[in-house]
């Protein structure tokens, strides 16, 4: 029975509001050196996903990477489950000079504020790629640089109602937790962060 409770615990998600269900516990282990790197993180103004900006940010900051956290909105952003986090800077004022990755994180705000059509994000991904940024994208994040032509015959994954958007924009969907094609790193869903994370951090080696 325990295992089945640990299993039961492990999170699906609810395909109308993206991931919503909880997988708060995860441990991150110190892997490799990050110290020399800074990651900024792309959240919605509200209702992104706890663990999808927690367990990488964590990650990143335990193997020596600063964190900077952008959003459309200055002020703080409430998480689905509930985690409040303080926004550094507006996407718009994002010089992506600055960054040796960038991380779009899921939830439902990215449907809820059409994130994937709006023209700062858009032009993040765009900006991100041109400067030959390690870009990643995780749940319904993916959708961002789907729109922006960033996956256009690429191998990517994404949360389950996502699907149709990426692949109607050129991706190859491979269903998989975490996808790297190249430059660009995708992942499924809150299940996936930490390996997620852990993929970044090698590709940034």
């Amino acid at each position: 029975m325990k295992y089945a409770a640990a299993i039961a615990g492990l999170m699906l998600c609810v395909s109308a509001s993206g991931c919503i269900t909880g997988h708060n516990n995860t441990k991150v282990s110190t892997m490799t050196d990050m110290s020399n790197k800074t990651i900024l993180m792309v959240i919605a103004p509200s209702n992104f996903r706890d663990e999808e900006l927690s367990i990488p940010k964590e990650f990143f900051e335990k193997n020596g990477a600063e964190v900077v956290i952008a959003s459309k909105k200055k002020g703080t952003a409430r998480g689905m489950l509930g985690k409040i986090i303080s926004i550094d800077l507006l996407v718009s004022d994002v010089d992506v000079s600055d960054y040796d990755a960038l991380v779009f994180v899921g939830g439902s705000g990215v449907e809820s504020h059409k994130l994937y059509d709006d023209p700062a994000y858009l032009k993040l991904a765009t900006d991100a790629d041109a400067a030959g940024m390690i870009i990643g994208a995780i749940c319904l994040g993916p959708m961002i640089p789907a729109n922006a032509g960033l996956l256009s015959g690429r191998n990517a994954t994404v949360f389950e109602s996502g699907v149709s958007y990426i692949t109607d924009r050129g991706a190859n969907y491979t269903g998989a937790g975490v996808t790297q094609d190249g430059r660009i790193i995708t992942g499924e869903g809150p299940h996936a962060a930490e390996e997620f994370a852990r993929t970044i951090a090698e590709a940034l080696a």
